[in-house]
């Protein structure tokens, strides 16, 4: 499932480091787009403690000929303290940028999880990572 996980060093100001999660499932795996966008939208509340119900800020693209859905989304990070564990740690200030690649063996989705300080500065080598995307013709 997690393919590669990567730290991006916290910003002046942040007193932790952010998450980049590389994902592949499959061909087939790893339920659709708008599922993921839900579900990643769904880890992070408003101040006042509901859940993000509005729509996070999508777009979609063509990198390399692949379709490509990106995702920014803000609030309180209602992080998981491990796989499947059913306690939440709460980190408020918390940004989240994601990009679904549509590949011909299946999706790969890149989650940068982390302080809004951190990600921001961290988003044109983000986005940079996902325009240099290429399809591997096998």
């Amino acid at each position: 499932m997690r393919a590669a996980t990567y730290e991006v060093p916290a910003a002046k100001g942040d007193s932790e480091p952010a998450e980049l999660a590389v994902f592949y499932f499959g061909q087939g795996q790893g339920g659709d787009v708008d599922a993921n966008i839900r579900r990643w939208a769904g880890q992070f509340e408003t101040p006042d403690g509901t859940p993000v119900t509005r729509t996070p800020k999508t777009r979609k693209l063509k990198v390399a000929g692949l379709p490509v859905t990106t995702v920014d989304v803000q609030g309180t990070y209602t992080a998981s303290m491990g796989p499947m564990s059913p306690v939440k740690t709460k980190k408020p200030g918390y940004r989240l940028l994601g990009a679904i690649v549509e590949g011909p063996e299946g999706a790969v989705f890149f989650k940068l999880t982390g302080p809004e300080k951190t990600v921001a500065s961290a988003k044109a080598a983000f986005d940079a990572m996902v325009k240099s995307i290429r399809a591997v013709r096998k």
